[in-house]
């Protein structure tokens, strides 16, 4: 082991784009293409604009030589390298990532290291100047997802191939690295896979001790640690069928890494449990010897999770090597990604306030990460954000980038959703019973009351659908709030609402709605107290969100409206809300404006989607409106897109809306069909709104700034799964209600009101 030395805590900031390149059966699924990164060469600098140090980035193998390197297409790693270079920003070059190489080759391979070696040699060739290389990106996770799980190619599940994979795949590393510092002596290697942590019952213990030795395993054997009297040895040789001659190699040929790249996620560690009954919705596996399951350890341990720091020392303490996070991602909700990267920065600096030599930190992915929640086994473009958002005209920057730009210039970054604990660390992460009973004297000190004291959200709507089911959905994310009436603002003046301002302190204001027909209830006998609130708000730089709706649209466009259409309202109500609209931002320029369409929601009853359910699950006729066409908005959807919003700090108008657009009636007909009910027992009829029998008005909404929520239909099925969970929730969450308001019933037919349209 090297000698341990202590090292100055300022840390480098560096990224990384997700270029995972995995085959399933015979389809390759590039991330570079999925991401549009493939064709951006502008992504660059807007990745420099970060003020990040180094990135690691993907010249891979599959897509650069899959032909071999005589026959290689270097033009879009020159560009790209070459550009990274004049913008100041070290390239750590990855090579094959998760990957199995070309359709002549896998993991399988004895000759997979040597071919790797052959391409790591070109491109140091053809890139003297690169410095840093990581070969061959978590060959551990890689071996255990291709097989031993079965998910990625060459498809196994059994010891024995899971052996092969990792020793051919560390095998490669050194060989690769050894035809890079042919090339240039001076080459690194920073070497990245998953570390996290296993616990467990008593009876599981030895499985516990087996997983904990393994995931050191592939940093062991270019180290050369793995020896005979190494339990993964003994496991390698008795399990896997391992000769001792492959394993001596290793220790014969170390190649340790100049960096170790620690990759951790909340996910990374677990628990296991034989008392199965304890967990009715997971699928135990079995070791041969035991049945058990295997979950979430934050779900179940009292104390936690170890976290970043402890296990950032532990990687000190067993190889004395300089170390990076080389990944730090959460595919979650805003304030929960920032508050893992804030984990992240903070671990890495208690890390080295403990003597360890942590260099850097990497925020991952830059571009976001697609169908990981299949573990890219389907190419269903389920999209996950990162730093930047891609469901937008361009790549948009989120608070993640404010957040990498702070670090990287000050070292520090201050949001005040940091305030609150994340919820790997929040009382009600436990879904399952606990392990042990909390333990004051080995609690972590880090979980707070559900209370905890934090900068809040004022949402003004009490007594609103809108305004209770923002605050459930903040109560859910772990975001503080207040839920306020109108008349809990103060009597509309400046000066009222300040005082209120001033007792809560918040960071931002959400007009739920409670104001949108303000200017016509109070006429000439006082201001619009949204226009109000805006000013307070602008003059305490107090963030604020405005939701509205798509009346401020007549509906006879005959296409989209844009957020860049002029407001032309048809009514009264959309001439207000459109006057609002500008009394908002003028009062408050950075505020955010939002445009909804109709919502639906698993809470709110006073629709027609679950009128009509209500009705037919009944086996009564609904007649449902049929003459507008809207785009119907999945409540739970624009709530989160909403925060999301705030958080980031955008500003100005956003069309929050499903993608899509139908009437009630269709959208009622969509639904009887997916539940198994009859949509001939949904009927269209006319509301007040087309001034024709023959005419359907059109007040769909999009966007020229993002489209961010999926299609209504999408969000329909989803609709459907979740209402009898919202229905089943104690009265006085959000209450429960008989029959919808809106409806009348005439006998044995329901029938929508036209305020429900």
């Amino acid at each position: 082991m090297k000698e341990k030395r202590v090292t100055s805590p300022h840390l480098e900031v560096w990224a990384g784009v997700e270029a995972t390149t995995v085959r399933v059966g015979d389809n390759y699924f590039h991330q570079l293409d999925q991401s549009g990164h493939a064709t951006r060469l502008d992504d660059l600098d807007r990745f420099a604009s970060l003020g990040i140090k180094a990135i690691r980035y993907p010249v891979l193998w599959e897509r650069t030589a899959p032909d071999g390197p005589e026959s290689a297409d270097w033009s879009w790693a020159d560009e790209r390298l070459g550009r990274l270079r004049e913008l100041g920003v070290r390239p750590i070059v990855g090579l094959v990532h998760h990957g199995s190489g070309p359709a002549h080759t896998s993991l399988l391979d004895p000759a997979f290291p040597e071919k790797v070696a052959q391409y790591a040699r070109a491109v140091a060739e053809r890139y003297p100047w690169v410095e840093e290389y990581t070969p061959i990106n978590e060959p551990l996770t890689t071996a255990r997802f291709s097989a031993l799980y079965g998910h990625w190619y060459p498809h196994r599940r059994d010891d024995q191939a899971f052996a092969q994979a990792l020793l051919i795949q560390c095998r490669a590393v050194v060989l690769a690295m050894r035809a890079i510092r042919e090339v240039n002596p001076d080459a690194r290697l920073v070497q990245t896979d998953d570390l996290g942590k296993t616990f467990s019952t008593p009876t599981l213990a030895y499985q516990a001790d087996l997983e904990n030795e393994r995931r050191w395993i592939s940093w062991d054997l270019l180290t050369g640690r793995l020896t005979p009297d190494h339990l993964m040895w003994g496991w390698l040789r008795r399990c896997a069928g391992v000769e001792d001659a492959e394993l001596a190699w290793f220790h014969e040929n170390p190649c340790p890494p100049d960096i170790v790249g620690i990759n951790t996620y909340l996910s990374s560690e677990r628990f296991l449990d034989e008392r199965v009954d304890r967990y009715p919705t997971e699928i135990p596996g079995t070791n041969g010897r035991h049945t058990y399951v295997d979950v979430l350890a934050a779900r179940v341990l009292p104390e936690g999770a170890s976290g970043p720091e402890a296990l950032l020392c532990e990687t000190w303490e067993r190889y004395g090597l300089p170390i990076a996070v080389t990944e730090a991602h959460n595919g979650c909700t805003r304030e929960e990604q920032l508050r893992w990267l804030d984990e992240m920065w903070r671990g890495a600096h208690g890390a080295c306030a403990a003597g360890a030599d942590v260099r850097a930190v990497t925020a991952w992915s830059l571009l976001g990460a697609f169908d990981w929640n299949t573990l890219l086994t389907r190419q269903d473009n389920f999209y996950e954000p990162g730093v930047f958002d891609l469901r937008a005209p361009e790549p948009r920057p989120t608070a993640i980038a404010t957040m990498l730009w702070d670090l990287a210039q000050h070292g520090e970054h201050r949001h005040p959703v940091l305030a609150g604990p994340g919820w790997w660390r929040r009382p009600d992460r436990f879904i399952y019973p606990l392990v042990t009973e909390p333990d004051p004297g080995t609690a972590n000190g880090q979980d707070l009351p559900l209370g905890w004291s934090a900068p809040p959200l004022l949402i003004v709507g009490a007594g609103t659908p809108l305004g209770e089911a923002l605050a459930h959905i903040c109560r859910d994310r772990g975001l503080a709030y207040r839920l306020l009436a109108p008349e809990e603002m103060g009597t509309g003046t400046a000066e009222s609402m300040g005082a209120v301002l001033n007792h809560y302190e918040p960071w931002g204001v959400i007009d739920a709605g409670a104001y949108l027909d303000a200017g016509a209830r109070s006429g000439s006998k006082g201001r619009d107290p949204g226009a109000v609130l805006a000013e307070v708000c602008a003059s305490r730089r107090v963030a604020l969100l405005a939701i509205g709706s798509d009346l401020v649209f007549a509906g006879n466009h005959g296409q989209a409206y844009l957020e860049t259409d002029d407001a032309c309202p048809a009514g009264i109500l959309g001439e207000t809300q459109a006057a609002r609209e500008q009394r908002v931002l003028d009062g408050h320029p950075g505020a955010l404006v939002i445009r909804t369409g109709p919502v639906f929601g698993p809470w709110d009853r006073d629709h027609p989607v679950a009128a009509a359910l209500w009705s037919l699950e009944g086996g009564t006729r609904c007649f449902v409106p049929d003459d507008v066409v809207v785009s119907p908005t999945y409540l739970p959807d624009l709530i989160h897109v909403a925060l999301d919003l705030l958080i980031d700090g955008e500003r100005g108008i956003w069309h929050v809306v499903n993608s899509g657009a139908a009437s009630w009636a269709e959208v009622a007909r969509a639904a009887a069909a997916e539940s198994g009910l009859p949509t001939a027992l949904v009927v269209g009829r006319r509301t007040d709104d087309a001034p024709e029998p023959s005419q359907r008005l059109a007040r769909v909404l999009a966007s020229g700034r993002g489209q961010l929520l999926p299609s209504w239909e999408d969000a329909l099925r989803r609709y459907l799964q979740e209402r009898d969970l919202a229905m089943a929730e104690p009265a006085g969450s959000l209450g429960r209600v008989a029959c919808p308001d809106g409806v009348r019933v005439d006998g044995e037919d329901v029938v929508l009101g036209a305020a429900a349209s």
